[in-house]
């Protein structure tokens, strides 16, 4: 039997993108410095020095720059991490009874016969239906 990875429970894989792809405006740490370095490097028409400014302003670039990866990496981490309390959550719920809101105002009351795993996001079956977690307004022994 052959399971799809977004099926698999806990897979980072199955919640990041399989081929990254990349924009003119990403730009790593080491691409960031390769920059700086030349713009460093070449004098500037006025004869005031180097050509894109100060070296603190480069310093204050390159600062700004690092923290904003580190927030990217953080976000991502956060992410990964709500994705798999949610799973975790969802597992604890199999066998108990929910009360699921479903369309139109109505209220679904039943048991969770099944978690699924789709792209790493938690769905409950319950009475024959898949529903998100969002949908659940109460939970029952």
């Amino acid at each position: 039997m052959n399971i799809p990875n977004n099926m698999m429970i806990g897979s980072l894989k199955a919640i990041q993108p399989e081929e990254e792809t990349r924009q003119n405006s990403d730009l790593n740490m080491e691409q960031f410095l390769h920059i700086i370095a030349n713009a460093m490097s070449m004098p500037s028409f006025d004869g005031q020095g180097s050509g894109g400014g100060s070296e603190t302003d480069y310093i204050g670039q390159m600062v700004q720059f690092g923290m904003l990866n580190a927030v990217s990496d953080l976000n991502d981490t956060m992410q990964t991490n709500l994705l798999m309390n949610q799973q975790q959550q969802a597992l604890s719920l199999v066998g108990k009874g929910v009360t699921i809101a479903g369309q139109e105002d109505q209220l679904i009351q039943g048991t969770v016969d099944k978690v699924r795993f789709d792209n790493g996001y938690a769905t409950l079956q319950v009475n024959g239906k898949t529903y998100q977690m969002n949908d659940v307004v109460e939970v029952r022994q």
